[in-house]
């Protein structure tokens, strides 16, 4: 079922018809797990432990190890991630403090192969 095209951070998009955009399938898919792993838990009122809340992790000691672990515990929550193969979760801790986070995982209704990738943190 498709549903609004919204990237975490950013406004919604226009279709090209003029309505708003929709997603669906494996952009559904990416979209979703973003916003799982950028959310802090308590955000959603009513879904209080839904979110990864990466955010907490600005301005604390960079611990790759740490995040991919939390990664890792969170992405399996989405349906979109298939269990097999195992997504593969890489995390590059910077000395300026910037942390990249890039994800590849097996859509579970197509198989193929999702990329992810982003900062944990401000810009």
């Amino acid at each position: 079922m498709p549903d609004l095209f919204h990237e975490f951070g950013d406004d919604l998009v226009a279709g090209p018809s003029g309505d708003l955009a929709l997603a669906e399938a494996a952009a559904l898919g990416r979209q979703r797990v973003l916003r799982r792993l950028l959310t802090n838990p308590g955000d959603y009122i009513w879904q209080p432990d839904y979110g990864a809340g990466l955010a907490r992790f600005i301005g604390q000691p960079a611990s790759a190890a740490r995040i991919r672990a939390v990664v890792r515990s969170q992405i399996f929550r989405e349906r979109a991630v298939a269990r097999s193969p195992e997504p593969v979760v890489d995390v590059q801790a910077g000395s300026d403090g910037r942390v990249f986070v890039t994800i590849r995982y097996a859509d579970a209704d197509s198989g193929e192969t999702q990329g992810l990738s982003f900062r944990v943190g401000e810009e």
